[in-house]
């Protein structure tokens, strides 16, 4: 197929413009106080709670080393704490601080506001066909990852 709707130049195009809107994104919340990986640390103990650092691994999709570096660089900067696992002493427990609340709160906000701002320059119309056309990327993505 050739034109403007082949599938390799769409699919490098749609690429480059998610890397685009991410990176001006997390640009964005990082003044903010917070990147978008550590705001989605914080996003996740706001939701579950304390959490072992396995079962945040779990949850985030990560190695178990790359969140022990993530969490240490939370809890240094106050936003986390460790404490041991009542259950199991060897095993570490993560806690949002009420700092990290508050830096996740400012981060949020400051996200939110980019993504209007990104995406409310679209039409309901255009939002919809958009909505519809990631819900198809989504599928066929998932689809080559159950069957390459």
């Amino acid at each position: 197929m050739t034109g403007d709707s082949e599938p390799g130049r769409v699919g490098l195009r749609y690429l480059a413009v998610a890397y685009r809107v991410r990176k001006v994104l997390d640009g964005h919340m990082v003044t903010s106080g917070l990147s978008l990986a550590r705001s989605k640390v914080l996003r996740i103990l706001d939701r579950e709670g304390s959490l072992r650092q396995t079962a945040l691994a779990q949850e985030l999709g990560l190695a178990q080393r790359s969140v022990t570096q993530a969490v240490e660089s939370l809890a240094r900067d106050g936003l986390v704490e460790r404490t041991p696992d009542p259950d199991d002493g060897r095993a570490k427990l993560v806690t949002m601080t009420a700092e990290g609340a508050a830096a996740l709160a400012t981060s949020t906000e400051a996200g939110e506001q980019l993504r209007q701002r990104i995406f409310g320059s679209l039409s309901q119309n255009q939002l919809a066909q958009l909505d519809k056309l990631l819900s198809a990327v989504d599928t066929a993505a998932a689809d080559a990852i159950t069957d390459p």
